[in-house]
């Protein structure tokens, strides 16, 4: 088992540093140098052309629309655009690209020089943007075994139909000075680009689906060292929590080995949502990845006219929106500091309220009861399957007094069972909430009957001990009754 040192340990021995490389995916509708569908999924090896398999005698030719995503991504990221650039090809051994190299840019990357500015617990952490460049993605490996990677792989599949998406690459430079937030500024730098990306609406940016990715570098130094230390590359995480849990995880890895006159290897390594890393491949050396110019494609030059075209439409920054939101919807720091902690939350609450929901309502549904339900799931909170939509619909059944909040939760019980809408799942499950005074009225005479030395302090003037009473109608009636309407009758029937 692998020795861990006490996060808190760690972090008064050690000063971690962060390098982040952030893939993103564009939803364009072609490929990054051919004209082959670019939307997920299909069978596989056929979105698929001689260009994008590197066959001998084809010819790529740049998306334009791509590298308006990248300029758009960049001025986003308050990067400097390259007035000219042009791509290369990176060889390395890709069993998943046919044609064994990567067309990416090396040298000369299309954004660099931008900053990102991150809060996390009221403090602003300033990331600095490296560079933002343009590449294709390679193909998608599915290995057979029993743990789907390859090491005890009994065979492996390729599906080319990735191949050549267009692919963004966010790299910053090291990440100094967080201390023991630097996990959470991870997560949450990560978090502002997946809300950036959506914004932009660049990419689907679904880390679920491999739409953004991350490889998270760490690496510790002795308090107060200016020298770096060796670092590790975990590679391709797919949600903001592992992120989070890639990085302590690996803090608390490197410190133990530290701490016991050991040395850090330099090397990738592989997140399990077990809550782990391991080893992937030794990057003791260099890598020599033989770039040149890419031959066949001419050089990108956007004018500096059409870079200011594309600042106008870029959207409101996400920083501003959570501000002119919070003053919209009347939260409090804390209330809105919970919704910009959980991924994706402030664009469903706010078309929640779109579709009628008030704020709390909405603020309500998605962090409490639908974020649970993410949680247990394993899905991030817009994967959930339900709809801010359908979630006004079942608020409105509750300000009409059709269900309470309990019912409310078996009403989204039926929905995420496909059996309609809101109102059909009321319905179909008999959840209507009692509010006949017949019915209610004989539920309560059976509970003050039941308990007398209750009804006798309700009758002294202690009101509050009606809530006993309440509680137990309630459950008589399988929380179907209208708690309001049971108070009343209580207490018309004991004062």
């Amino acid at each position: 088992m692998t020795d861990l040192m006490d996060y808190d340990d760690v972090i008064a021995d050690f000063d971690p540093a962060l390098g982040l490389e952030v893939h993103v995916e564009l939803n364009t509708a072609s490929k990054m140098f051919c004209g082959c569908d670019n939307t997920p999924g299909g069978e596989p090896n056929t979105k698929v052309c001689p260009v994008c398999l590197g066959l001998p005698g084809s010819l790529p030719v740049v998306n334009g629309k791509a590298v308006e995503s990248a300029i758009r991504i960049g001025l986003a990221l308050n990067c400097s655009i390259a007035p000219w650039g042009r791509f290369s090809r990176k060889h390395y051994f890709y069993p998943d690209m046919t044609k064994n190299f990567q067309t990416s840019q090396y040298d000369e990357p299309i954004c660099f020089d931008g900053h990102v500015d991150i809060e996390v617990d009221g403090e602003v952490h300033r990331i600095d943007i490296e560079r933002v460049h343009m590449e294709e993605d390679a193909g998608k490996l599915t290995h057979g075994g029993v743990t789907g990677r390859i090491h005890d792989a009994s065979h492996s599949l390729v599906d080319y139909n990735r191949a050549g998406t267009p692919l963004m690459e966010i790299v910053t430079r090291p990440v100094l000075g967080l201390g023991a937030k630097a996990p959470a500024v991870a997560k949450a730098y990560l978090a502002h680009l997946r809300e950036l990306m959506l914004a932009l609406g660049v990419s689907d940016a679904r880390m679920e689906a491999g739409n953004m990715r991350c490889d998270a570098n760490v690496s510790l130094a002795p308090k107060g060292s200016d020298v770096l230390g060796t670092r590790t590359e975990t590679k391709n995480i797919n949600s903001l929590r592992s992120v989070e849990g890639a990085l302590t995880y690996e803090i608390q890895r490197q410190g133990a080995i530290l701490a016991d006159g050991g040395r850090v290897h330099q090397e990738t390594r592989h997140w399990h949502e077990e809550g782990y890393t391991s080893p992937g491949r030794s990057k003791e050396q260099a890598e020599d990845y033989r770039y040149f110019p890419e031959p066949d494609l001419v050089p990108v030059a956007p004018s500096s006219e059409w870079v200011e075209q594309l600042r106008g439409t870029l959207p409101e920054p996400p920083a501003e929106r959570r501000a002119r939101l919070q003053e919209a919807w009347g939260f409090t720091d804390l209330e809105m500091r919970d919704v910009n902690g959980t991924a994706g939350s402030i664009d469903l609450i706010d078309a929640t309220v779109g579709a009628g929901a008030s704020p709390a309502s909405a603020r309500k549904w998605w962090l409490g009861e639908l974020a649970r339900r993410a949680n247990e799931a394993g899905v991030e909170l817009a994967d959930v399957g339900v709809t801010p939509a359908q979630v006004a619909e079942v608020q409105a059944l509750v300000d009409a007094g059709t269900v309470n909040d309990k019912l409310a939760r078996e009403v989204f019980d039926g929905l995420l069972a496909g059996e309609g809408t809101a109102s059909e799942v009321v319905e179909g499950r008999g959840l209507a909430v009692v509010s006949d005074d017949g019915a209610l009225g004989a539920a309560v005479d059976a509970v003050i009957a039941a308990n007398p030395d209750v009804a006798d302090k309700i009758r002294d003037g202690k009101v509050q001990a009606a809530g006993a009473l309440i509680g137990q109608v309630m459950k008589q009636m399988q929380g179907k009754a209208d708690a309001a309407r049971v108070r009343e009758l209580i207490l018309e029937k004991l004062t």
